[in-house]
């Protein structure tokens, strides 16, 4: 298998013979990691339960945790879910790789969609499962949202949407989450919508897929997938708690295929898990510091306000050039676009021309660092 280098290691290679200026204290706005103290209650849990480690987790999961995550999606988005329904997971990130495996090994010259830029486990899950690969380019031009070619999808057997989206910041309204449901029930192939950052909202709350599903009628969920995560919601991203959740067909044999690789989170990690799932006053924290943060870009870049995540995808003339100068002058780290994308087969990379930064610092950290960004953009 050919898996090309991460993110963040082509940015490694590509500051590593620059010597930043001394000038200023280190920023890093690359890694979608927020850098706040995970909530108390969440640790305190996490402690008090330690003595669980003596005993050996389900694949399936604790009922406590279950019930937590079937909680937190009727709280969020008014939908019951049985527990045929749901399964938790160490994360997402192995979901993501490994579900595609599981969903396409019996599949004759599979064929896996994903939006383009992405996050890089799509593109690695798709190369472990030898499926061919068909970018949705998101750009200016279709508004960050992906254009349908149903000739093209025709051919799919998986389709990877990521919305709130990683990197851009846009969203899907429920109408057209409501559409690639259609898609999926008319070609028959099984559509996924990784919803890690349907929390960090800036207004209203963002719909979930599977509200779409309910709302086009397609009240079992038949072919439609969602993941979620506690890591940007809870700033808990080394709890590794997450679920998959939808058509109940599909994640009856998915469990039994994760007998066998071995993700069971430990009865600590559950417990802990079970109190964030369950809490939203922390969250509604969160949400206000993520906001603060980018009025400020707002302020300061003069950008609009996205709906959700934490991320700017700053448009600039050369990102490669601008991110070496903004580290070597501006002691700033961000990620050049097209580090996040590909080139589709017209030989496009929409990455291209941009940057990401993760604005996942406290207020006073943010704006310094903003300050800076835009002293580089003006010199």
């Amino acid at each position: 298998m050919n898996f090309e280098p991460y993110p963040f290691e082509k940015l490694n290679n590509l500051l590593k013979n620059i010597t930043p200026t001394t000038k200023y204290q280190a920023a890093v706005l690359t890694i979608g990691e927020p850098q706040f103290e995970t909530p108390d209650f969440i640790q305190k849990t996490l402690c008090e339960n330690s003595a669980l480690l003596k005993k050996y987790p389900k694949t399936s999961g604790e009922a406590t945790l279950r019930e937590a995550q079937r909680k937190f999606v009727s709280n969020r988005f008014n939908i019951k879910l049985n527990d045929e329904q749901i399964i938790p997971t160490f994360g997402t990130r192995e979901v993501l790789f490994n579900f595609p495996q599981f969903l396409l090994f019996d599949t004759k010259n599979p064929t896996i969609a994903f939006t383009n830029p992405f996050y890089q486990i799509y593109e690695g899950a798709a190369i472990a499962s030898r499926a061919k690969i068909i970018h949705l380019n998101l750009d200016e031009a279709n508004n960050f949202k992906p254009t349908i070619h149903e000739d093209e999808l025709s051919e799919c057997d998986l389709v990877i949407l990521n919305f709130p989206n990683n990197p851009t910041s846009s969203v899907l309204s429920i109408e057209e989450l409501g559409e690639w449901v259609y898609l999926a029930l008319k070609h028959d192939f099984v559509l996924l919508n990784d919803e890690c950052y349907s929390e960090i909202y800036t207004d209203k709350p963002i719909p979930s897929l599977l509200e779409a599903s309910l709302h086009v009628g397609n009240t079992t969920f038949e072919n439609i997938l969602v993941i979620n995560s506690i890591s940007k919601r809870s700033s808990a991203p080394g709890l590794r708690s997450g679920f998959i959740a939808g058509d109940a067909v599909i994640l009856k044999e998915y469990l039994k295929y994760r007998t066998y690789v071995g993700c069971a989170s430990p009865l600590p990690l559950q417990s802990a898990a079970a109190a964030a799932w369950l809490d939203e006053e922390h969250v509604a924290i969160s949400r206000k510091v993520y906001k603060r943060n980018f009025e400020l870009a707002h302020e300061i870049l003069g950008i609009k306000i996205p709906e959700a995540t934490f991320y700017i995808w700053l448009k600039v003339q050369n990102a490669i050039e601008f991110t070496q100068k903004l580290y070597k002058e501006y002691n700033v780290k961000v990620l050049p676009g097209e580090y996040l994308a590909r080139d589709d087969k017209n030989g496009i990379n929409p990455g291209k021309g941009f940057i990401r930064i993760a604005l996942v610092e406290d207020e006073e950290k943010t704006k310094n660092a903003l300050l800076r960004i835009k002293e580089c953009l003006n010199g």
